[in-house]
């Protein structure tokens, strides 16, 4: 997600960006394509920043690249704004936020939804937690990358929203697999049918974008598996903490670690039809 977003920054925003990858080879074929420098560390990137923006996979890594021995925060200079668009708790935002304060630098939890393919078309949703002059500061720069942009309250909130967006997608997704098996199992013409109702009160971008794939059973198009686990995870923590009820959220998060015991870990998340298929 970071590789096409920090392209979208350069090209269009002019900035001057060093990057930084847990995997060298990857800033390096980024900087070779886009310009900028090369960092060895989260904290060599962040020296002198004016925005720093981090993309990771789950509250530990986000940890290691801001808090962490190496981690950015430790150059976070006073103004600094730090974006953070990894999918995490909101528990670990207030606590970076309260960690860059800190340092009197900004602080932003700006998880995203979109994709893969939001990313590279800049097209994403960003769902954003933090203080409004904070946001409107970074908008400018998210612009780049991003179609809608919403501050939605105060540290966390972002992070919250992002839940939000997983509890629907989840519920989605298993009901648009159960419509697609149950057509396959009556015998109907797959395509009639989705065309037919797509255009009715069951249109949803499930339908629009992953019927076609889900059909033909390839699963290679969008968010993996193992991201859903780990998100639906977080939500289940949090629903946990504020007293909600998740009960279709909870058995889908069990659906798609049987995926992952099938070996689907990297099959995008349309792939619950599969689980659908296989049923003795």
């Amino acid at each position: 997600m970071g590789t096409p977003m920090a392209r979208h920054i350069a090209q269009k925003g002019g900035q001057e960006i060093v990057v930084y990858n847990r995997t060298q080879s990857k800033a390096t074929d980024w900087v070779a394509a886009n310009g900028g420098r090369v960092a060895a560390t989260p904290m060599d990137a962040a020296r002198d920043a004016d925005i720093v923006l981090s993309c990771v996979g789950n509250d530990d890594d986000l940890r290691h690249v801001t808090t962490g021995p190496d981690g950015a925060f430790h150059n976070l200079k006073p103004g600094a704004l730090f974006i953070d668009h990894t999918t995490a708790s909101a528990e670990v935002a207030r606590e970076l936020n309260e960690a860059a304060r800190s340092r009197q630098a900004g602080f932003l939890d700006a998880p995203v939804s979109g994709g893969q393919a939001g990313a590279e078309n800049g097209q994403l949703t960003v769902m954003v937690g933090g203080t409004e002059s904070d946001f409107n500061r970074a908008r400018p720069i998210m612009e780049n990358y991003a179609r809608k942009i919403s501050l939605i309250g105060e540290a966390g909130a972002g992070q919250l929203t992002k839940m939000v967006n997983q509890i629907c997608i989840a519920g989605l997704i298993e009901a648009l697999a159960e419509g697609i098996n149950f057509a396959e199992k009556a015998g109907l013409d797959i395509p009639l049918v989705m065309e037919t109702i797509s255009k009715g009160a069951a249109q949803s971008w499930q339908m629009e974008n992953r019927w076609e794939t889900m059909a033909a059973g390839e699963y290679d198009f969008g968010f993996a598996v193992d991201w859903m686990c780990k998100d639906l995870n977080i939500c289940m923590e949090e629903a946990k903490r504020n007293g909600a009820r998740l009960p279709m959220t909870e058995v889908i998060e069990g659906w798609y670690g049987e995926l992952q015991d099938m070996g689907g870990g990297r099959w995008d998340t349309s792939s619950l039809i599969e689980r659908l298929r296989r049923a003795k």
